[in-house]
């Protein structure tokens, strides 16, 4: 009987061990035949209309391939550079007729909006058309779509035109009951370095204040100069239908000349069908962007130079090692830098900077490979929605620094934060700690104890030291002085249009601005561009769902807009040492 459950037990595992491994297998057959189906030849019809729904994050750049059957949602997406040269693709292909730009709410920051809007722009200039349509339009939505020869509104939808709002929350109400003791670090002047205030502080200071209500003034009148640009509307106009919601009600925002048309999608597809001069009902002649991303030009010329151009995306949180794809971790950056300065083929670098910082450190490992790339080849800053603090930090030695007028950039500064943990323990729950050591410091920086005189003062010294450091770093990239790097600096945050003229930045434009510019710098009339870090593999990619490595990915899509919240929680547990990072996290609504 003993034998009998051991064989059993044995046979019961190896059918599960078995089961496991065919679906593995069968798995990655799956996922090797739809990337083979990718790699079909597109046929677009003539009469096409490009449908552009961009109802998913918008990262810089396209992630590999994945077998969406893993997402219930079956969204592809499509990353900003794929989609700035799907549309210049589309601009000059003559089986598509126009854009339908089927869009609600955008989960993007306002730079990439901006670059994608003025890509739109670039496309119209073909004669081409662009409608828009949706049932609900947020602001950024709107944005967007007020681009269009037509915006269509559902007649009952509404579009959410109100203005920008920041709001920030505030921890030190909840700490105080907790008993949870924050020590703040933060050098002297770095006012603007707003991080720390929602753990000792219950609102905003008025430096934050100041700071944020500017940059928010700025990123408004980009919007709105836009706007008017597009639907004849003044800035002033505009400012009064937010402040009356006018948008709220279809008839309204119709009234307002917000929209052209109330109609419902059957009767929008009747007025592309129009455009294009197709006789079908009830339905378009359309191709997605997804697919139409892979579709050749007629008489396309092949791209035959071995120069090559490198794209260096450096999107998220920047912190020490190696990390995931959806952070910039130092190891990984330094040696994808590395490599472009090491091959011969790459003549010139982008570093495209979507990033609020983080470690100091890591930061700083990142810089020193960038100071040894640009001694031998043209290095251009590209900045996207976010590139400050860190962000800033990795990328002031470039040669030259292209960002929109509405990139969040600056807060340079630096701060720590030291959780004191004993009140909580001791007072709350009635848990004590007790410790030996060898030196009177071998248990410093201690959670459960606050910091003590030489302690305060030793940490306090090191915050100011690094501040120094970054400015002075700052100062010597971008050609000025040590003292006028610290007046702009002290953390402050500023918006692309104002960092322009104190020198932070050198030109406006998106990434594809900054590649020309590389391009001319190196000579090139022709190349081809290498994108670094090398993405993950599908197989790759299917081990971290596995190990639970693409869990934020997939958290993200669920929770849509209130991801942020997990994010931020996220980004807090991962710090580690001094912080050159935003003074909180910026999402602008």
């Amino acid at each position: 009987m003993k034998d009998f459950f051991k064989y059993t037990l044995a046979t019961i595992t190896g059918i599960v061990i078995t089961f496991l491994m065919l679906s593995l297998i069968s798995t990655l057959l799956f996922a090797s035949m739809l990337a083979l189906a990718d790699k079909q030849e597109v046929v677009v019809k003539q009469g096409s209309v490009l449908q552009m729904n961009l109802n998913y994050p918008i990262k810089d750049r396209t992630p590999q391939n994945m077998p969406n059957f893993f997402f219930s949602d079956m969204v592809t997406p499509i990353g900003l550079h794929d989609i700035l040269e799907t549309l210049d693709k589309a601009e000059k292909d003559d089986r598509i007729e126009g854009i339908f730009l089927n869009v609600s709410n955008l989960a993007a920051g306002s730079a990439t909006i901006t670059e994608i809007r003025d890509a739109l722009e670039d496309f119209k200039k073909s004669g081409k058309f662009i409608y828009a349509y949706s049932e609900v339009y947020t602001q950024k939505a709107y944005y967007l779509a007020s681009v269009a020869d037509k915006v269509f509104l559902n007649p009952v939808g509404f579009i959410d035109f109100k203005g920008l709002n920041a709001q920030v929350m505030f921890y030190k109400n909840f700490l105080d009951k907790a008993d949870i003791e924050v020590q703040i670090l933060r050098p002297e002047g770095n006012k603007y370095k707003s991080a720390v205030e929602p753990f000792f502080m219950d609102k905003m200071s008025e430096a934050n204040k100041e700071q944020t209500s500017k940059y928010l003034d700025a990123i408004w009148n980009t919007y709105l100069a836009k706007i008017t640009k597009s639907r004849k509307i003044s800035m002033a106009q505009l400012n009064e239908f937010a402040d009356n919601l006018v948008g709220m009600d279809a008839k309204r925002a119709l009234g307002a000349n917000l929209v052209d048309e109330l109609a419902y999608l059957d009767q929008v597809y009747e007025a592309i069908n129009e455009a294009t001069g197709n006789p079908k009902e009830g339905k378009i002649t359309a191709i997605t962007l997804a697919k139409y991303k892979t579709a050749k030009l007629e008489n396309e010329k092949k791209h035959t130079s071995k120069d090559r151009i490198a794209v260096i995306y450096a999107s998220g949180q920047i912190v020490d090692g190696k990390a995931s794809d959806q952070v910039v971790g130092s190891i990984r950056f330094a040696k994808a830098i590395r490599k472009a300065r090491l091959d011969k083929k790459v003549k010139a670098v982008v570093l495209r900077v979507n990033s609020p910082g983080g470690s100091v450190i890591a930061s700083d490992v990142i810089l020193r490979e960038m100071r040894l790339l640009k001694g031998v080849k043209p290095v251009i800053a590209s900045y996207g929605d976010v590139a400050a603090s860190g962000g800033y930090y990795i990328s002031c030695f470039a040669d030259k620094i292209v960002a929109m007028p509405n990139t969040i950039t600056g807060s340079i500064g630096v701060f720590g934060m030291i959780p004191n943990f004993e009140g909580l323990l001791n007072k709350k729950i009635g848990i004590t700690t007790d410790h030996v050591s060898t030196n009177k410091n071998a248990g410093f920086p201690n959670p459960f104890k606050p910091l003590n005189t030489f302690e305060a003062a030793e940490m306090k010294r090191h915050v100011t030291d690094t501040y120094f450091n970054f400015t002075r770093l700052v100062a010597e990239g971008r050609g000025m002085q040590r003292e006028e790097v610290d007046h702009i600096g002290q953390g402050r945050v500023w918006a692309g249009s104002d960092a322009i003229q104190i020198g932070l930045i050198d030109e406006f434009g998106g990434l594809e601005k900054a590649i020309e510019i590389a391009a001319e710098a190196a000579a090139l009339e022709e190349y081809r561009i290498k994108k670094l870090p090398k993405n993950k593999s599908p197989m790759e990619q299917l081990l971290d769902m596995v190990s639970g490595e693409q869990s934020f990915s997939k958290l993200e899509k669920t929770m849509g807009p209130y991801f942020r919240y997990i994010e931020t929680l996220n980004n807090v547990q991962k710090m580690q040492g001094i912080q050159a990072r935003l003074p909180y996290d910026i999402y602008i609504d």
